[in-house]
Parts: C-alpha cells; sequence; structure tokens
C-alpha cells in the first residue's frame, strides 16, 4: 500500500495501476463502514485508491470542524488490512489553494432535509468530490447508504457531469443493537450511546408499520417522531419519508421510499435512515 500526499505524485501512481480502479473518499477516523465500502471496492476493482480529507467546506459555523476525529496513523494501519492500494491524503491547502473561487453545485436534491439545516454542506460536498473523481479519475466510486442524501447528491451530479463513474452504494454498517457506525459515535457518552439505539427502533418502527399496510407519508413520520419521543435524551431534528431519488417528502408511500432523520444526543447529531421494502 502506497502512500501520497501532493496532487503531482498521486497522478504519477495512478497512471501504473492496474484497471478498474475504485474509489473510496473518506474523511478519516476510519471505522469498520469505511472498511467495508475498501473491502467492496477491492471485490468489484483490480485497484483501490483510499482518500483521506477532512473537507473544511462541507462545515457550517458552529459545526466541529476543528475537533472532528483525526488519527492518520491508526487509519492507515486499518488500511493496510484491507488490500488498499493507493492512500492518498492531500492538504487543504491543495485542495483549496489561495484564489480558490470555483464551485460544483446541485441544485434541487441539495435543498430538503440537510440542505434544509446546513446551508453550504452539499456544495463543499460535490466540490470535493468533483475535485477528488478529476484527481483520481476513478472507474468506480463507493458511497455509504448511511449518508443517504449524500449518495443522491453525488449520483445526481455524476450523470450531470457525465463523468464516466459507475457509483456504488454499499448498505449502512450496524452495531449488534442496531446503531450505524459513525466517526461521531466517539462523542457519546455511556447513557447517550444506549440511547442512541432508539433511531433504528424508530426506523424499524415505521418499516413495520408500512409492512402491517400503512402507506400514509406522514402516518409514518408520526410512527417515527413517536418512538423518538420515548427517549427522554434524545431530540429530533427532523424526521422524513421521502421519494429516495428527488428526496421529496411523500404523501403516498409505496416500495424503496427513504426513511430518514436527524437526532440529537447531547450535542451529538446522528443521521440514519432506512429504505422500505
Amino acid at each position: 500500500m502506497k502512500v501520497v500526499e501532493s496532487l503531482e505524485v498521486l497522478w504519477q501512481t495512478r497512471k501504473g495501476l492496474p484497471g478498474p480502479v475504485g474509489f473510496v473518499p473518506t474523511m478519516g477516523y476510519l471505522h469498520q463502514g469505511h472498511l467495508q465500502l475498501v473491502r467492496q471496492a477491492k471485490k468489484q476493482s483490480a485497484s483501490v485508491v483510499v482518500s483521506i480529507f477532512v473537507n473544511p467546506t462541507q462545515f457550517g459555523p458552529g459545526e466541529d470542524l476543528a475537533s472532528y476525529p483525526r488519527d492518520l496513523s491508526r487509519d492507515l494501519t486499518l488500511l493496510k488490512t484491507t488490500g488498499a492500494d493507493l492512500v492518498w491524503t492531500p492538504t487543504s491547502e491543495e485542495m483549496y489553494p489561495e484564489g480558490f473561487q470555483t464551485w460544483v453545485e446541485t441544485t434541487q436534491v441539495t435543498q430538503p432535509l440537510e440542505g434544509s439545516y446546513r446551508p453550504g454542506h452539499f456544495r463543499g460536498v460535490t466540490t470535493i468530490v468533483a475535485k477528488l473523481f478529476n484527481a483520481v479519475q476513478p472507474d468506480l466510486a463507493f458511497f455509504g447508504q448511511k449518508d443517504a442524501q449524500q449518495a443522491a447528491v453525488i449520483q445526481q451530479m455524476t450523470r450531470d457531469l457525465s463523468y464516466p463513474i459507475k457509483i456504488v452504494i454499499v448498505p449502512t454498517m450496524r452495531e449488534g443493537d442496531g446503531l450505524a457506525l459513525s466517526s461521531r459515535n466517539i462523542y457519546l457518552n455511556q447513557e447517550q450511546r444506549a440511547a442512541a439505539t432508539v433511531l433504528y427502533r424508530a426506523l424499524r418502527a415505521a418499516e413495520s408499520a408500512y409492512l402491517d399496510g400503512e402507506r400514509s407519508g406522514a402516518a409514518l413520520r408520526s410512527v417515527m417522531i413517536e418512538t423518538i419521543k420515548t427517549e427522554p435524551l434524545a431530540e429530533v431534528q427532523y424526521v422524513s419519508c421521502a421519494d429516495r431519488v428527488s428526496l421529496q417528502e411523500l404523501d403516498r408511500v409505496t416500495d424503496g421510499a427513504l426513511l430518514s432523520m436527524v437526532v440529537y444526543l447531547g450535542k451529538t447529531r446522528l443521521i440514519d435512515n432506512w429504505i422500505l421494502e
């Protein structure tokens, strides 16, 4: 496994990689969910490139950029077990050089859900992913289902900009009690960690109602809210029952609809989602 920092060395090394090349962009502090993306990339690609970069432009005022967990040596040790071939660790100065003024923005699919609460977030996401795609030039790129809106946004951007890249969405990895793996889980104290399972319970409660015949989007959203209210430490920011492509809220629900939510446990903001089948 080769580790490079500069863009020029990345380009030189990338030329020698056999294809197809799979790419896994990350912000580091890797957990098993990230490693699962790399393993899936290894199954579908001859070579795998992983990037580690905490992207400052997707953090808003008051968000946790400064405190976002970082441990590069730990990340590299973990990646060696996955079969990754090349790890790129660019600096902020290289990704956003002085005078930077060009942005990539996807409009409609970024407006609801996260876009309503984190203005500018997805402009940072699409800009950095476009830059990463341009630099790595992968044949396939792997993203986690846990960040469902991000996945939808990247798929839209890839279509709109005619990138010759197949976007692969990998199912969410969970703890034994259902909590979705996330780098932010380390912020939870013991009591909050126990309470955090309410997200999974709320999603499964809505799924159960759907399987029992409930087809009202409003009713399924209500099921999620009422379940979350049973946990005193949990504070709902939003719940959603939406079309998984457009992310517009549904009145009438059919297979493939996306349940999603954001819940605060103390100061920790957790997201999760579930696709109804």
